[in-house]
């Protein structure tokens, strides 16, 4: 259906854990620790490239040479605020990653994106970024995120990791930017008149900081 810019992280474990994630009566802790969960997954497919450079050291046996991964560490972006959900477990991933904050909301009239804050690492244009946000639905989002990144210098390949897409997120994030690559744990069906993602999880931020 997409090209090969698109992962489905469809690992049984995942798939478990994203149906929990659904249920309306799952509670705001548990949503939150689930999302935590599930980033952890999708963070490790989004790093199966990390580049490697050799480092000689000694077991308790003998000398060899190891691997360690090279140059400076990612970023992880968060689309505030529901992003943040996501952010520690990629860091659990990757401790030493620093965080990048850009917020931006949906305007209820237009469904457009509209930048409010943004607090990026002096080096971020050096390092792998990791866009993390819970939902894929317009893409207006994610599109305008990674349009902002590519302002700051970004080059090389984007990451955007999601839990939840629809198609026509995702159809609009890769016509968007010829060097993004979507991690997701779903691809649903499409979007309703409310341009929420059917049949989705509701609104993330609000589940994940008990704001419903």
């Amino acid at each position: 259906m997409y090209d090969d810019r698109v992962t489905l992280v469809d690992h049984p474990l995942v798939q478990h854990k994203l149906s929990i994630l659904r249920d309306k009566d799952t509670s705001c802790k548990q949503f939150r620790e689930l999302v935590r969960e599930i980033a952890l997954f999708e963070g490790y497919e989004a790093m199966r490239d990390l580049p490697l450079e050799p480092i000689d050291i000694e077991t308790p046996i003998a000398p060899m040479t190891a691997y360690q991964i090279a140059g400076k560490k990612l970023v992880v972006v968060p689309i505030l605020r529901a992003g943040l959900g996501l952010v520690d477990g990629i860091l659990e991933l990757m401790p030493a990653g620093r965080v990048g904050h850009l917020g931006m909301y949906r305007d209820e009239e237009t469904h457009q994106p509209v930048a409010y804050f943004d607090k990026m690492p002096y080096d971020v244009s050096q390092r792998m970024v990791v866009v993390v946000d819970p939902m894929l639905a317009t893409g207006g989002s994610a599109a305008a995120a990674i349009e902002y990144l590519r302002g700051r210098g970004v080059e090389g390949t984007i990451k955007l990791v999601v839990l939840v897409s629809a198609p026509e997120g995702i159809e609009r994030v890769l016509a968007s930017d010829p060097d993004v690559h979507i991690y997701t744990a779903a691809i649903d069906d499409g979007l309703n008149e409310n341009a929420y993602i059917v049949p989705g999880l509701g609104d993330a931020g609000d589940r994940i900081f008990g704001t419903k």
